[in-house]
């Protein structure tokens, strides 16, 4: 589920002309040898978005673009009504690729994965031919029984066709969704199962082993078939002996090879389910990309020659203009990982728990010194919660780690349960905020102050810079109750510098810079940076802005926002969340509620709306929480005179 963010290969790139899958579908040759051209040429466009956009899903665009052609090209009658749509998501450039090249999508979005107005990460209803948005797991098969109830109750027909992957079937809720589907007699619901043998960062095998599928489907009366999802010919039959079946919901368990048609990056070329796989997410290096282009270019080349056909045109694009990055950006990761082994070697009793991002969630260096405390559990984070409580009341401390998009949302009851048992678990969530924004909705963690924040003795902080984990990690650990530990996953540039002899004290901030206009108050490494830049640009202008960072993200001391009213005429706070149930809401009702002998005015920037995927600079700029807009926003303010909460 990790979604590493790479770089833009800096290398010429090609792609095939929509006008080209249009000739080989006419094409005299039998149905699957055309899938299999069909898919590969597909394969080259889907390595071309990722190339381009440098963030991607290899490996499961690959494994699926068999199946996918074949029920493009083959099965589905779109006109009658089918649907088809990805639960997983993270093969969206594949599904991309196959939209663009059947008319459904533009060519030219093929340029414009991950970009702002573009094609977003992950799959998004307002892009044309999309039916759900999806890439938070296990969401599928529900949906899909919600879409052919609505089809029976309208009179509408057709069948619905959803692709899942296989470590997504650790996720509760697809267990959930086979037995109603059963018990209706759901014949007209057919799930394929992309069995490619790999998650984000090891084999579903070592991970949390998913056992006999077959079986297990078939105990919740589903009818199964099970195939090789490579092999054109066999979709064909399989899918044409599944119409037949109509008295029952229909799984076909296709076992893939993750990272298919490029050798190098194909899962089976992996000596070990010790070894990870490198093309998950990411974009391939310059040498990788060209190495892939000319295997697919060979296979396609080959495949034309045993149906007599011409050649396909293959249009090369100059290699991309890429800014270099930032020098001086910082990582709050690798200051973590530090922190974590630190306090593991004087807290016996800390134990480290994972949702299968531990590369992400920099915990490799932790299982590596502390495989007897360290647990891996899966795509299953209310399992992983609930197993922390556990823990919990047995005397361990718990530390638990997922992107906070996950974390804070689907084992929000779980952790509400913990907490009404006063139990001592430290909660980290990473990819936190509107950035990276490339992977979409999904993954972009804006709500978990909300989600979160009203949890009775839950308290939630958030580091402004590297040197500022280790400190509230340490607090957290301390703390006799539970926590949250919010942080972003990219590098980033910021002037923040803590005084030396910092400590955190709860809720309480610290001013990083004064000035008597305004002061600015918001938290994290983002939004730190960002204030700090906006400072600068409305001293140019003449006002004197200060900035405190506050990590307490849902706790403020009385006599802290009192201070704080005294010092500041205007008070602006800064979410990299939603402006509703953010940081800012319950700085301003903490003030309010201290009863100040004078309220400042006060402007509350955040998110109004969810954010779009793009390139980060494009985001930022669009939702206005970059400096630019911020400096705007706030000399607005001061010249207007008016108060807004």
């Amino acid at each position: 589920m990790g979604d590493l963010i790479g770089d833009v290969v800096e290398s010429e790139l090609y792609y095939v002309p929509a006008r080209e899958f249009d000739r080989v579908r006419q094409l005299n040759a039998p149905r699957p040898k055309l899938v299999s051209l069909y898919a590969d040429m597909a394969r080259l466009n889907a390595l071309y978005m990722i190339a381009r956009a440098g963030s991607g899903h290899i490996g499961s665009s690959f494994s699926s673009l068999d199946i996918l052609s074949h029920l493009y090209l083959t099965e589905m009658n779109r006109d009658a009504g089918d649907i088809f749509f990805s639960s997983k998501g993270h093969d969206a450039p594949a599904l991309y690729a196959v939209l663009i090249a059947q008319g459904v999508l533009p060519e030219q979005k093929l340029h414009g994965l991950r970009r702002l107005g573009g094609l977003p990460g992950h799959p998004d209803i307002g892009t044309p031919g999309l039916v759900t948005n999806t890439g938070s797991l296990g969401m599928g098969i529900s949906k899909a029984k919600g879409m052919l109830f609505a089809n029976r109750v309208t009179g509408k027909g057709g069948r619905v066709f959803v692709l899942t992957g296989d470590g997504e079937l650790q996720e509760g809720q697809i267990w959930e969704s086979l037995v109603s589907a059963a018990n209706h007699r759901v014949g007209n619901l057919t799930v394929i199962v992309d069995h490619n043998k790999f998650q984000s960062d090891f084999s579903v095998e070592r991970t949390s082993s998913l056992g006999d599928l077959d079986a297990k489907f078939r105990a919740f009366g589903w009818h199964v078939a099970r195939i090789d999802g490579h092999d054109t010919e066999l979709l064909a039959e399989t899918f044409k002996a599944l119409e037949k079946i109509t008295d029952q919901p229909k799984v076909v368990i296709a076992d893939t090879v993750k990272g298919k048609g490029v050798s190098f990056m194909e899962g089976t070329s992996i000596d070990s389910d010790v070894e990870m796989f490198r093309f998950h997410s990411g974009a391939p290096k310059a040498d990788e990309y060209l190495r892939a282009v000319e295997e697919i270019e060979a296979r396609i080349s080959s495949q034309l020659a045993g149906l007599h056909a011409t050649a396909v045109e293959v249009v090369r694009v100059d290699k991309p203009v890429v800014a270099p990055a930032p020098a001086g950006q910082v990582k709050l990761f690798p200051a973590y990982t530090e922190a974590l082994l630190v306090e593991a070697e004087k807290r016996p009793e800390l134990v480290a728990l994972d949702a299968d991002l531990a590369l992400d969630m920099g915990l490799l260096p932790f299982g590596e010194k502390f495989p007897d405390r360290y647990l891996e559990c899966g795509i299953a984070e209310q399992d992983m919660v609930s197993q922390a409580g556990g823990m919990a009341l047995r005397g361990l401390l718990p530390v638990v780690h997922s992107f906070s998009c996950f974390l804070s949302t689907r084992p929000n009851e779980q952790i509400y349960n913990n907490a009404t048992e006063d139990s001592r678990i430290v909660y980290v969530g990473g990819l936190s905020g509107v950035l990276p924004a490339g992977p979409g909705h999904s993954h972009q963690s804006v709500r978990e102050i909300s989600a979160l924040g009203g949890i009775p003795n839950l308290v939630m902080v958030e580091p402004c810079c590297p040197e500022e984990v280790a400190p509230l990690l340490r607090w957290c650990l301390d703390y006799q109750g539970p926590s949250f530990l919010r942080m972003i996953s990219i590098p980033y540039v910021t002037s923040a510098k803590l005084p030396a002899d910092y400590v955190p004290q709860s809720g309480r901030g610290v001013t990083l810079r004064s000035g008597g206009d305004a002061t600015i108050v918001t938290s994290g490494l983002l939004m730190t940076a960002e204030a700090l830049r906006a400072a600068e640009l409305l001293a140019q202008r003449g006002i004197a802005a200060g900035v405190v960072a506050h990590p307490w993200l849902n706790r403020a001391d009385p006599e802290f926002v009192l201070d704080l009213a005294a010092r500041a005429p205007v008070l602006i706070t800064l979410d990299n969340h939603f402006r509703i149930g953010g940081q800012g809401q319950h700085l301003i009702a903490a003030l309010a509620g201290s009863n100040p002998p004078r309220m400042p005015r006060c402007l509350s920037l955040g998110l109004e709306q969810c954010p779009p995927s793009g390139r980060n600079d494009e985001v930022l700029d669009v939702v206005g929480l970059d400096a630019d807009r911020i400096a705007q926003r706030i000399a607005e303010f001061l010249g207007s005179g008016t108060r807004k909460l």
